[in-house]
């Protein structure tokens, strides 16, 4: 697949603050590719990098062969974004701030009316368009940012922790949504922390932390290859370890200490739940690995503020 974004040393400072420091990634054309990392890891101003709403202090940083920069109209007329914050006018209605959106990209009344009946049957919105925004719920107002983004057509779509506060119910459908449009033909930008959205959305992703790319690959090549293929967690005191360990010497799994829990990164975990029935453990769970064990593993189990 062609490349549609592409980035070199890309970096973002604040003053003294380094947001985002010198990273390289490439994103094909018609996949979907994930930002994930912690609070303050850099992946929100990684986006807003490309789509052209703050300047790049260092590096490269193209879409569609042009350099991205706030002043590129040309790059903002085919990029869609659905942002983290609920920004909608309250005082209009439904159909109301669709029209108005329409007008930034020069869309006729009449093509607009029709792009946005369809729009809002697309995000199940139809009976809601002539609402006022404080008659929506916060999943109905998800689902129209989601309308708002598409109104010109993009080739580039950037979501921003699009699900953000929803039920699961809404998370789900607005899944549904996203990967319909993906088939459709559009590539999909994603900043998230739920673990679960990355894995239904993306076909690769990178792990962010402190500005820097840590990992990348697709999620299940991740676990496979940070994890493996199971978890099994132990909750007994530090001291025990020690006779844990060596009980299991010889399976070559890779092990980690956090508070009260013990974590054993393995690929069969049914052979070490067998052995460790043998020392009458409390407290055991055998479960599969998961992206959340990467994404922690990777960046860490303690709060960074």
């Amino acid at each position: 697949m062609a490349t549609l974004v592409k980035a070199a040393g890309l970096t973002k400072k604040y003053g003294d603050l380094v947001a985002v420091a010198g990273i390289d990634f490439e994103i094909a054309e018609g996949e979907c590719f994930g930002f994930l990392g912690p609070n303050g890891a850099g992946k929100t101003t990684t986006v807003r990098m490309i789509h052209c709403v703050s300047p790049v202090t260092a590096g490269t940083l193209t879409v569609g062969g042009l350099p991205s920069g706030v002043d590129n109209r040309a790059l903002k007329m085919i990029t869609g974004v659905i942002p983290q914050e609920i920004n909608l006018d309250n005082d209009l209605t439904v159909e109301e701030n669709l029209i108005i959106f329409a007008r930034f990209f020069d869309i006729g009344r009449r093509e607009a009316r029709a792009r946005i009946a369809e729009l809002l049957r697309f995000v199940e919105l139809e009976a809601k368009a002539s609402c006022k925004i404080s008659d929506l719920s916060t999943g109905m107002k998800r689902r129209l940012l989601i309308a708002r983004a598409l109104i010109n057509r993009p080739r580039l779509i950037v979501a921003d922790e699009p699900t953000t506060g929803l039920d699961p119910q809404a998370r789900h459908l607005i899944w549904q949504r996203l990967r319909q449009l993906k088939t459709q033909g559009a590539t999909l930008v994603l900043t998230t922390q739920y673990m679960e959205e990355a894995q239904q959305l993306c076909d690769r992703l990178v792990v962010m932390h402190q500005g820097r790319i840590l990992k990348e690959g697709t999620p299940s090549r991740l676990v496979e290859d940070e994890i493996g293929r199971e978890v099994i967690e132990i909750r007994t005191p530090p001291e025990g370890d020690g006779r844990i360990l060596e009980h299991l010497a010889g399976f070559g799994c890779a092990h980690e200490r956090v508070g009260d829990t013990l974590y054993i990164y393995c690929r069969d975990g049914h052979g070490l739940m067998k052995k460790l029935l043998e020392l009458d453990l409390p407290n055991t769970l055998n479960r599969p690995a998961t992206l959340e064990d990467v994404f922690l593993k990777l960046t860490g189990r303690s709060l960074h503020e």
